[in-house]
């Protein structure tokens, strides 16, 4: 077991790690330039990189499929987005969807 001071000492040591990634973006950006298609590419790197994260999530629980419901839920979601609901509805929409689904007996 770790101790109170050992988590501390982790801790503090991961928040300066993330706060320099953070800081050298804007520091770094006037000292570097990258070529425009290299921009680009990073650009559509980052747009697949979360709808990647959206699939795993939505489509697998414990590296099995989750069912149909999750993906149900997700997709209503998605779908009240697009359309441009508020915020609260888009939540609430795909959580009584996945709700309803399970509760009917979809796993």
């Amino acid at each position: 077991m770790s101790s109170g001071a050992e988590l501390v000492a982790a801790t503090a040591v991961l928040g300066a790690g993330t706060f320099a990634f953070r800081f050298a973006g804007p520091v770094l950006r006037s000292r570097m330039t990258l070529p425009g298609r290299a921009e680009r590419l990073l650009e559509v790197a980052v747009v697949v990189l979360l709808a990647a994260l959206v699939a795993t999530s939505a489509l697998t629980d414990a590296h099995t499929f989750a069912g149909p419901a999750r993906p149900a839920g997700v997709a209503v979601g998605a779908l009240s987005a697009w359309r441009g609901a508020p915020f609260l509805v888009v939540v609430v929409a795909a959580a009584a969807t996945t709700a309803v689904l399970r509760l009917i007996g979809a796993p």
